[in-house]
């Protein structure tokens, strides 16, 4: 095997970095079936560093399939199959309209070979925290989807931080030697709403529909941008929980919903009050998706892009890359504001 440079500046770890390297040289056929590896001391002698460093990437190769070891012998490229050893643990809170474009993306963006398995805690703390601990090391990655404003940064730290990607909402706690791929709700909604603030100031007034039911929440970003973005702008504004009244629509205004029933039943209320979306009433959606674009002649929305976050995802999976990234969002008009 060719001798191996770490990088100590790098943001993956130095066993990372070996792991790497081997799943390398068996790819561009370095290392092929039956071939002796170097010894643990071996590496730790020729390349400076600790025994247990080696030892834990050869563990972790082993656990994938690629290594074995015979006693007294030594260890021995097990296989070459690198990518059909992958199997990743998704964990979102629901599966709703955006989060299936997440998925595809990932899914076929991971490529075959790859064996995943979804499962939702449907923003039950309790379920979250057991789905995890019950599978751990049962996969080989993590993609943790941590919807709560509750703090789970203990919880999460119960995985290998080089097996696991927090996906769509940041971990504050959590530093860059994670992988991390969230949305800044602060930053988006304030961003989308200025975007859209000539067609917001013929309005009276501009709702905020909380999102509180059937396993949807509303980040606090959300809340603190949406407030940030009215008082900068003198834009009278108000928060409502729900729309589960139809006198909660009042005409001349415009509102901001996030759960698809609150769409509909939005949609619906308004035609049958004869009011005309875009004119007499106003209304953005936040997440886009494939129906919103015909929905009562297009739905407004300020939306994260969850095809290029699968996307970026799997590159993140693939590739172990670590640190804080942000999807950015984009607001779409249509006719409804």
């Amino acid at each position: 095997m060719k001798s191996i440079t770490f990088i100590d500046n790098s943001s993956k770890p130095k066993f990372q970095q070996l792991i790497d390297f081997i799943i390398n040289s068996i790819e561009d056929g370095t290392l092929l079936r039956g071939q002796r590896l170097p010894s643990i001391n071996e590496i730790s002698k020729s390349s400076d560093i600790a025994r247990m460093t080696v030892a834990k990437a050869y563990d972790e190769l082993r656990k994938l399939g690629l290594i074995t070891s015979h006693h007294g012998k030594g260890f021995y490229l097990a296989s070459t199959d690198t990518r059909t050893q992958l199997n990743v643990f998704v964990l979102f809170d629901a599966l709703t309209p955006y989060k299936e474009i997440l998925y595809d993306n990932l899914m076929s963006s991971l490529g075959e070979g790859v064996n995943v398995n979804i499962f939702f805690h449907h923003h039950n703390l309790k379920v979250f925290e057991n789905l995890l601990l019950n599978n751990l090391g049962h996969y080989n990655f993590y993609v943790v989807m941590p919807h709560f404003r509750e703090d789970v940064t203990k919880i999460l730290q119960n995985i290998p931080k080089e097996k696991l990607l927090i996906l769509d909402i940041d971990t504050p706690k959590l530093g860059n030697d994670y992988a991390i791929l969230c949305q800044d709700f602060e930053k988006n909604i304030y961003r989308g709403l200025s975007e859209a603030i000539f067609l917001l100031r013929k309005y009276q007034t501009l709702s905020l529909v909380l999102s509180s039911k059937n396993f949807q929440f509303t980040p606090i970003g959300i809340i603190k941008g949406f407030e940030e973005f009215c008082e900068h702008n003198g834009i009278s504004y108000e928060i409502i929980s729900n729309l589960e009244e139809e006198e909660h629509l009042q005409k001349d205004h415009a509102y901001l919903v996030f759960r698809e029933n609150d769409l509909v039943r939005f949609i619906n209320w308004s035609n049958k009050k004869g009011w005309k979306l875009g004119e007499d009433i106003g209304l953005i959606s936040y997440d886009d998706t494939p129906i919103k674009e015909i929905l009562a002649e297009g739905i407004s929305v300020i939306s994260n892009d969850f095809a290029l976050m699968g996307r970026r995802a799997a590159e993140m999976i693939l590739s172990r890359e670590k640190g804080r990234f942000v999807n950015e969002s984009q607001f779409i008009e249509r006719k409804s504001l």
